[in-house]
Order: C-alpha cells, then sequence, then structure tokens
C-alpha cells in the first residue's frame, strides 16, 4: 500500500492577522452613544431584511438584518431618518423619542431614484436585486445570466451544467467561480467530469429572491473557486400567492411549474411552501434530446423567538437526457450532417441531486449575532461523450461514461458584531466550517453506445475534505472604510484506487492562507470610490494532485479593482471597474483522459461598466460591456493566447414593469469572436442574440410568451479546437467542433395565482 503526505507552509504569517482581529476585541475605551433600536417590515408584518437606515442630520447609516431589526447610532432626538428598501416605498422619519421604533414600509414598483450609492457598501449585488424586479426570470439559465458579464452555454443536451464565462475565463462548467445556494455549495469538487463542476438546474427560478455576487478574491467568507468571482443564490422564505403555470413551445416542450403556500400568509412567524417544476423538450436536433427534468424543493421558516429565525429546506432533482454533442464543422460544410445533426447520437447522461439545508440565524444582543447553515447532499452522476468520434478506436469509436456517486456534508458558521473603538465605528466579522465529500466509484471507462464497458481507465474513491476560518473588520473613518480580512482553508485529499492490485491508498494535505485588503469612500449619496485587493485560490482535482505531486494542490490568484458607483442623475445609476487578475497556474480538464493539463501562469486586466436607467415609472433600461485583455504568461508572443478566453461580451435591454398590467422584457446579448487555441489559428465565431418575454397579468390569470433568437440567427452556442477523425477518414483533423445554438423558438405560458 502506497501513502503519500505532504504538508505546505503559508507564505504569509497568518498568526498575525488573528492578532489583529484579537486586539479589537480587548480593546478598552469603547465609548457609549445613544442608539435608536427598531425593527423595519413590510406592510403584511414580515420583517424586511438589508434595508438602509439612514440618519440625514449626522450621514450615519446602518441595515435591518435578517430579522429586520437594527440599532443606530449616534442618534439624539429631532434628528432625521431615511429608509429604504428595494421595492418599497421610501420613508422620512423624525425621531420623536428613543423607545423601539417599528418601521412599516409600502410596496411599490422598483424606483431607482430611492438608491442611495452607500448604502450598498461598494456592493454591485444592488444591480441584481434591480434586475430580478424588472427582469421576467423563466429558467435557471436566465438567473446565471442577471450577473453583469457573466455568459453560459450548453453543449451536451441541456442536462449538464453550463460552461461558463466571466472577465476573460472560459469557466468550464466552475472552475474559476464560486456559487452557492442558501450558503450550500453547487462546485462540487474533484468532479468526474471536471474540477468545479457546478450544476444548477435543480434550482426553481420563481423561488429566487436575491442573487448576490461579485467579481474578483476580495471576499473572506468566499473560498475554493473564487478567482473570477462567486454568485449566491437566496430562495425565498415565503410566497406571496400560491401559482399553477403551464408553458408549451416548439421542438415539442412543455413546463409545469407549482408554487403552494402551505400556511395561511396572515402568520408572521411562521411560512412554509412547496415548489415544483416538470421540464419535458425534444429540442432542435435531428437526434431527439428526450430531456426530462423534475425539481420538487420544500421550505420552512420560523421566527421561534424576537431573536432567532430558523429555516428548513429539502429538494431534490432528477434529469436524463440524450445530445449530439459537438459535431465538426467539416462534417457540416461537406453535408455529411446538418447544422443539427450528430456524428454520435448515442450521447447524453442522468443526474440527480437531493439536498437537505438547516439555516439558523440568532441575535446574541443588539449589536451582536450568530447565523450558519448545516447541509447534506447525495448526488448521482452518468454521462456519455464522444469527443473525437474515431481518433483513439477507430472500430468502436473513442465514447467515454463518467460517472460518480456522491455524498456532501458540510457546516458554515459566522458570528458578528458592531462595536466602536475609541470614536470609530467597527464591525467584525468572523467564521469557522467545513465541507466533506464522500465520492464512491469514480469512474472513467470506454464504452461502445453506452452498452458496452470496453476499458475502465479510471476507477477509484474520493474522500476529500476542507475545514476553513476567516476573520473580517470594517473601520470607519468618516466617509472612509478600511477593510482588512484573511481566510485559512485546510485541505485533506485522499483518493483509493480500485484499478491497482493492491487497492492503493493516497493521500495528501495542505493549507492555504487568502489576505484581502479593501478600502471604500463614499463622497456622499451619489458617489463612491473603492479599491480592492486580495488573494484567492481554486483547488485541483484529488487525482492529480496524487498522481504526480509536482502539480500545485492550490494555486493562488492575485486580484485588484479600481473602481466607481455613481449616480449622476436621479434615476440612473452607473458602476466602472479596472481590473488585474493574476494566476499561478491555471488547469485545462481533459475528459476523455481523466486528467488536468496544466496551462501555466496567466495575467488578465480589463474594464467592466455598467448602466441602469429608470425612464419615466415604467420603463427600464440597462447595459453592460466587459473587456478582457487576457495571455498565457510562459508563452512566447503569438503563442500565448488563452483558449476560448472571451476578450469582448456585451449585454442589454429594455423593460417594461407593471404598465397595466403589462411587464416584458427585450434583451440582446454579443460575445465577440475569439481564440479557440493558443497561437490564434483557429477562431471560435462570435454571435449577438436577442430574446423578447412579454406578460399580461389581468386579476389571478397570467398570459405571456417568450421569443428567443428573434431574429433566428444561425450560431454557435459552444466552441472547441478539437482534434478528431471521422470513421472514413484516414487522418486526424483539428478544427472547430460546436454545439449548434437554438434557432427561433416560440413559447407560451399561461399561470394562475391563488
Amino acid at each position: 500500500m502506497k501513502i503519500y503526505y505532504s504538508r505546505s507552509i503559508p507564505e504569509c504569517r497568518w498568526h498575525r492577522w488573528a492578532t489583529l482581529f484579537i486586539l479589537c476585541f480587548l480593546i478598552s475605551g469603547f465609548v457609549s452613544a445613544q442608539n435608536l433600536k427598531g425593527r423595519v417590515v413590510n406592510a403584511e408584518g414580515k420583517p424586511v431584511s438589508e434595508a438602509s437606515i439612514q440618519n440625514s442630520t449626522t450621514g450615519k447609516f446602518t441595515y435591518s438584518n435578517e430579522l429586520g431589526n437594527f440599532v443606530l447610532e449616534p442618534i439624539n432626538v429631532g434628528d432625521v431618518l431615511h429608509v429604504r428598501a428595494m421595492g418599497f416605498e421610501t420613508q422620512e422619519i423624525q425621531v420623536s423619542s428613543l423607545d423601539f421604533l417599528r418601521i412599516a414600509l409600502k410596496d411599490e414598483i422598483v424606483n431607482l431614484n430611492e438608491i442611495v450609492v452607500n448604502a450598498y457598501r461598494s456592493d454591485l449585488s444592488f444591480i441584481t436585486k434591480i434586475d430580478l424586479q424588472v427582469w421576467p426570470q423563466l429558467t435557471s439559465q436566465e438567473l446565471l445570466r442577471k450577473v453583469p458579464g457573466l455568459f453560459i452555454g450548453q453543449h451536451a443536451g441541456g442536462g449538464k451544467a453550463e460552461q461558463m464565462f466571466l472577465r476573460g475565463f472560459d469557466i468550464d462548467h466552475g472552475t474559476d467561480i464560486n456559487i452557492t445556494v442558501d450558503g450550500m455549495p453547487v462546485n462540487m469538487v474533484s468532479h468526474a467530469h471536471g474540477q468545479g463542476y457546478a450544476d444548477l438546474h435543480f434550482l426553481i427560478p420563481e423561488i429566487v429572491e436575491e442573487i448576490d455576487f461579485g467579481k474578483g478574491t476580495y471576499y473572506a467568507d468566499k473560498g475554493d473557486f473564487t478567482t473570477a468571482g462567486y454568485v449566491g443564490f437566496r430562495t425565498k422564505e415565503r410566497l406571496n400567492k400560491s401559482t399553477i403555470g403551464i408553458e408549451a413551445g416548439q421542438f415539442n416542450t412543455r413546463r409545469i411549474i407549482g408554487t403552494f403556500n402551505l400556511l395561511d400568509s396572515k402568520l408572521e412567524n411562521h411560512s412554509a411552501y412547496v415548489a415544483s417544476e416538470l421540464i419535458l423538450t425534444d429540442g432542435p436536433f435531428d437526434a431527439s434530446q428526450n430531456f426530462k427534468r423534475i425539481n420538487i424543493l420544500g421550505k420552512y421558516t420560523a421566527q421561534v423567538s424576537e431573536r432567532t429565525k430558523l429555516s428548513f429546506t429539502a429538494s431534490t432533482f432528477t434529469s436524463s437526457w440524450d445530445a449530439s454533442g459537438q459535431i465538426p464543422m467539416r462534417a457540416v460544410n461537406d453535408g455529411t450532417i446538418g447544422w443539427f445533426g450528430a456524428i454520435d447520437d448515442t450521447e447524453g447522461g442522468t443526474t440527480s441531486r437531493t439536498n437537505v439545508n438547516a439555516m439558523f440565524f440568532h441575535e446574541i444582543d443588539d449589536k451582536t449575532y450568530f447565523k450558519g447553515n448545516v447541509f447534506y447532499s447525495k448526488y448521482k452522476f452518468e454521462l456519455f461523450s464522444n469527443f473525437t468520434f474515431f481518433l483513439d478506436d477507430p472500430v468502436n469509436g473513442d465514447q467515454i461514461r463518467q460517472y460518480e456517486d456522491r455524498d456532501i456534508f458540510g457546516l458554515n458558521t459566522e458570528w458578528g458584531k458592531n462595536l466602536f473603538v475609541g470614536k470609530t465605528e467597527t464591525q467584525l466579522r468572523g467564521g469557522v466550517g467545513f465541507r466533506s465529500d464522500v465520492i464512491k466509484d469514480n469512474e472513467l471507462s470506454h464504452t461502445r453506445n453506452r452498452l458496452e464497458t470496453l476499458e475502465q481507465i479510471q476507477f477509484g474513491d474520493v474522500n476529500q475534505t476542507n475545514l476553513f476560518a476567516y476573520g473580517d473588520v470594517q473601520f470607519r473613518f468618516g466617509k472612509l472604510m478600511l477593510n482588512p480580512a484573511a481566510r485559512v482553508d485546510h485541505f485533506q485529499f485522499n483518493y483509493y484506487d480500485k484499478l491497482e492490485p493492491l487497492y492503493t491508498n493516497e493521500g495528501t494535505s495542505q493549507t492555504i492562507v487568502s489576505p484581502k485588503l479593501n478600502l471604500v469612500y463614499s463622497a456622499n449619496n451619489r458617489t463612491e470610490y473603492y479599491i480592492k485587493s486580495g488573494s484567492g485560490f481554486h483547488s485541483n482535482d484529488a487525482r492529480v494532485v496524487l498522481s504526480d505531486p509536482s502539480r500545485p494542490t492550490l494555486p493562488r490568484a492575485f486580484g485588484t479593482d479600481l473602481g466607481t458607483i455613481l449616480k449622476p442623475a436621479q434615476r440612473l445609476v452607473v458602476n466602472s471597474a479596472l481590473w488585474y487578475l493574476f494566476l499561478e497556474q491555471e488547469f485545462v480538464w481533459v475528459g476523455d483522459a481523466g486528467i488536468v493539463e496544466p496551462s501555466g501562469r496567466t495575467r488578465r486586466m480589463g474594464v467592466d461598466v455598467g448602466a441602469r436607467y429608470q425612464l419615466g415609472q415604467y420603463i427600464f433600461l440597462d447595459g453592460d460591456v466587459n473587456y478582457t485583455f487576457a495571455r498565457s504568461i510562459d508563452e512566447e508572443p503569438g503563442e500565448d493566447y488563452i483558449p476560448l478566453a472571451p476578450d469582448l461580451t456585451a449585454m442589454a435591454g429594455i423593460s417594461l414593469v407593471n404598465w397595466k398590467g403589462l411587464n416584458g422584457s427585450w434583451r440582446t446579448r454579443h460575445l465577440r469572436t475569439r481564440p479557440a487555441n493558443e497561437d490564434n489559428s483557429i477562431i471560435a465565431d462570435g454571435y449577438t442574440i436577442s430574446d423578447l418575454t412579454l406578460n399580461y397579468q389581468t386579476g389571478p390569470i397570467l398570459v405571456g410568451f417568450t421569443l428567443e433568437n428573434i431574429f433566428n440567427v444561425k450560431w454557435k452556442e459552444t466552441q472547441f479546437a478539437t482534434e478528431s477523425r471521422l470513421q472514413n477518414e484516414a487522418q486526424p483533423v483539428e478544427e472547430i467542433h460546436f454545439t449548434p445554438g437554438f434557432p427561433r423558438f416560440f413559447r407560451l405560458r399561461i399561470a394562475y395565482n391563488f
């Protein structure tokens, strides 16, 4: 039996960071000041979190927590408060006493006039707050597209996780973006199909309450895969109404959605609902996709006391599909197959995931909280693919099977406190947690027509554990906020190789420290400047780490952003950033070989610009443009292109919100032509696609339609430079292989609310 064990020493003295945080607790001389305690609720008496409460007399502000509670200081009788929350009318309140203040907000149509820039703590998630209320969201893919600059593509029949692009990354299925739902990780470590694989199809779009996102490496509470950025989804705690809906469209497409309140909506402290979804489609392909997906989710939330809230979620999801894979351009050009044809029409797969997630939030006192979640997931995955056709096996073909059976256990906790150090307003956060993945029968096999296994290439069990801790402190010096932070991650990798005669057990561990430092200057309620900097990382696949110890296990990423959030007009919000990101090592997963190819050090730099504008009361305009210069550092000029890294992406739209019952959106997205290989000799074509959605609500009934790819553009949704050989070819050919994007696609929907 072989056993490997190694440990790396952190590159920086992380104990100095820990000492800084501990000193914050020990410093004496805290200044007491008069404060105002209160709670923000909606018209039904339900808590409103993340409401901004600003003392317009002093300029100080705070936010309501998950229970709607807040504490604001210093304050005096006679001061004037402005209370704002997205989707509610702003309230102006003059403080008449320092007794507990209950603030009830009234619902209203989204109004950009109500946005105060510095109330969002240099956090761009207010953009997705706007977009969630302005754009209709119909699929989990649409949810991902709400993150500015994030593009997706599907290339395996609709059931596999999307390929993602952000900030000059071909992220594959999640290698460089951290994705969570209610604090539960979506990314899969050491996955059968690729490191960081993030399948979000278990998320039903109608129950999404909030999309939190951030770009870069600057967030202490975000760990593995947070290099290009992170996306965090939060589901609703309660439904305003129950809904039954049906959709039908071209290509034999059907969708049934149901969301049902289980408790009386008038109950303030308890809520429960069930949501379910069924999707069927054949797709536009010559070989039918036979796609089927079922989602079921239930959630219960209880405020068990004035200071404590608990929430329990259980969900299950299963999906099956057939796929045409990536087809070679030459076979389309010579008429061997059509644009929607297939070389191997036996590709496809099945997948399932069952989740249990318990969340809690507790106010220890008026200025201190403790929160967390504990989760478990049962996950299965089987995928049949054929990237190279008859390159390696001219007789049977090169089809492969990727399979795994996984259990995920985890815990996230966070403690936070607001206090004054001398006269400096200070916010402290700290957290600890773990995640453990137990993967049985992680397999890569050579197969034929899904029916016969010809050879097992890899077969074994993976046990991988990540322990973490982080600390974060915000010092506010007037209009300036200083935010140092640090995170420590420890990984244990174990692999049990079942193909070895003696059934070998290999293991190793490594620790990494990720410091962060952010600076925010809020000049006024309309202008904010920030500098963000920090170190992040993405982990390598356990099988690769153990098979070749010279490969980097936790390569670092170093980034910095220089940005602004501006409100030059009452109903116009503009955000922009210049940024830079360096990676010590980039990975390319080679699925048919079961290995990760290191592609060396890389650097990216770019500019992000976005704007949201409200034209009148009902019309909203939005746009985002992202440019990136991405290159490999260790290659010669002209040989240093990063394959499939997009350099220019843009999204824009116009939306109509609640005008005489009408809601709709026209959206256009553009991805420019880009290199498909290192010397730019093979090109991946760009595209520009427009979609239209329009809904009409009359009483409890909603009717509407969606028209995707309005102009019927012939486009390639995903593309790869691949060497392959067809059955009648003597020599292999390297060229573009692609999955065609959907043609014009019409869907009709009707829903009943009760």
